[in-house]
């Protein structure tokens, strides 16, 4: 308890999977959460759950004025920020040969121009803060191997991981002391993982396929995601940045 007591972290993507997982653990370790999703029901349902020290906003991560909004929100609400989950994502299924533009262009937008405004605003409204701060950024392993039916959300998850080390290299040699690292994860149980094996043909098949790429034997659990976002937003992690965190089950280790 108390890893990152003190702190104020804003989480996008926060109503559901590996947003709601990161708020709630990062919650429980001491942390103000300013919880912002989409749905605005479902994330103000959340937020409730967790008391005085959550607070909910509605938030299209791809809307730049939103964004502006939700800072000053923030600010109204806590008085700082000190660490940004950028949590917001989708994925689509499709080869470069028969995805649609409108796809890729949708599946880019939310996860890539998402954590761009998640930096950018993010930097600065920690700047306003003494002591710095992390920015956590929500990759894939699928930003690092690729996937033959992966073509947007390659592109998108891949531009995530040097993106943070572009934002990584900025901050330190600002000297502002905010920190930027990304999370790769394989396939994990969450609503969006769930949600592809659904739509499949065969949803058994499909669950089978995705267990089949890890050695360790299972999906992974949001919760172990989640830890590892903890340690990134402590100051456990002062010497961190710039680094892309797998957490994958050995996936990439083949």
């Amino acid at each position: 308890m108390g890893r990152v007591q003190g702190k104020v972290a804003l989480i996008t993507g926060a109503a559901s999977g590996l947003g709601l997982a990161s708020a709630q653990m990062l919650a429980k370790e001491g942390a103000k959460v300013f919880m912002t999703d989409f749905n605005r029901d479902g994330v103000a349902a959340e937020a409730k759950k967790l008391g005085e020290n959550a607070a909910a906003f509605t938030l299209d991560v791809t809307q730049e004025d939103q964004w502006i909004a939700a800072t000053e929100a923030l600010q109204e609400t806590f008085g700082r920020l000190d660490i940004v989950v950028n949590s917001a994502g989708t994925a689509f299924m499709g080869d470069v040969e028969h995805l649609e533009f409108k796809d890729w262009k949708h599946v880019n937008s939310v996860n890539l121009d998402g954590t761009f405004l998640g930096c950018k605003y993010g930097i600065k409204a920690i700047k306003q803060s003494d002591g710095g701060g992390s920015l956590i950024n929500l990759s894939s392993i699928s930003g690092i191997v690729g996937g033959y039916n992966f073509a947007a959300y390659n592109a998108s998850k891949g531009g995530v991981r040097l993106l943070t080390k572009s934002v990584a290299l900025y901050c330190a040699r600002q000297g502002y002391g905010i920190r930027c690292n990304s999370v790769h994860p394989t396939f994990i149980n969450t609503p969006m993982v769930q949600a592809l094996i659904d739509n499949a043909p065969d949803p058994a098949k499909a669950e089978h396929s995705l267990v089949r790429q890890i050695p360790i034997g299972r999906l992974g659990e949001a919760d172990e995601v989640a830890m590892m976002i903890v340690y990134l937003a402590s100051d456990e992690s002062a010497f961190v940045t710039g680094s892309e965190m797998v957490i994958d089950g050995g996936c990439t280790a083949q």
